[in-house]
């Protein structure tokens, strides 16, 4: 009887000891967090139709593959646009071979002075990769709302110029076309870097959308 009852107890020890082993193997390490805001999963945001330089027609699903950096500025912004554009181009940069992989997007809030010709000297001015992109000032407005971008144009000045005020963040798409980080005006590029080496290790369910 003693037997028995030591041989049970060393196999309900055996079975204990199995099921906390499988259990650690099951229990995958923590995943490494965005340093940006994650705002994987939000209903909106989920695509643009505008025109590139060419005059041809684009969309998220023109980039699917890359890794997209998304930011709304204009031409004539003194301070935060050019910064942010040279950040990105610094990340792009610092990725190595890996920065062919990433796509970045500058959309005008001011498509009445920023023509097609003109994006087209000024974003690749930053990285030659970079497109910049327009449209209407409906589709524009549209656009804004669907990435919940504010932008209001100032009052023009005695010899027409005016200022655009307008929300600086750089929106981040997977290489499946999902919305999934924002970058915020301050962010360093260090930052910046890291996500996006997070976004790229990443393997795309092919099962998925």
């Amino acid at each position: 009887m003693m037997r028995m009852n030591r041989t049970l107890i060393t196999l309900a020890t055996t079975v204990v000891a199995m099921t906390l082993a499988l259990g650690a193997c099951s229990r995958s390490e923590p995943k490494e967090k965005f340093q940006a805001s994650d705002i994987t999963g939000v209903g909106w945001g989920r695509d643009f139709h505008l025109i590139d330089p060419t005059g041809a027609p684009r969309s998220l699903a023109d980039y699917r593959g890359k890794v997209v950096m998304l930011f709304f500025g204009y031409t004539n912004c003194p301070d935060a646009c050019p910064t942010t554009l040279a950040r990105m181009a610094q990340a792009v940069d610092r990725l190595g071979a890996d920065g062919q992989r990433v796509q970045g997007l500058f959309v005008t809030v001011d498509p009445a002075r920023d023509t097609p010709a003109i994006l087209a000297q000024y974003v690749p001015s930053f990285h030659r990769g970079f497109v910049g992109l327009s449209a209407d000032a409906a589709t524009t407005a549209t656009t804004a709302r669907e990435f919940k971008v504010f932008y209001e144009a100032q009052k023009p000045d005695a010899h027409g110029f005016y200022t655009v005020d307008h929300q600086s963040g750089i929106f981040v798409f997977d290489a499946r076309g999902r919305l999934r980080v924002f970058m915020g005006p301050n962010i360093w590029v260090d930052a910046m870097v890291h996500d996006l080496e997070l976004l790229l290790r990443e393997v795309p369910d092919q099962s998925s959308p």
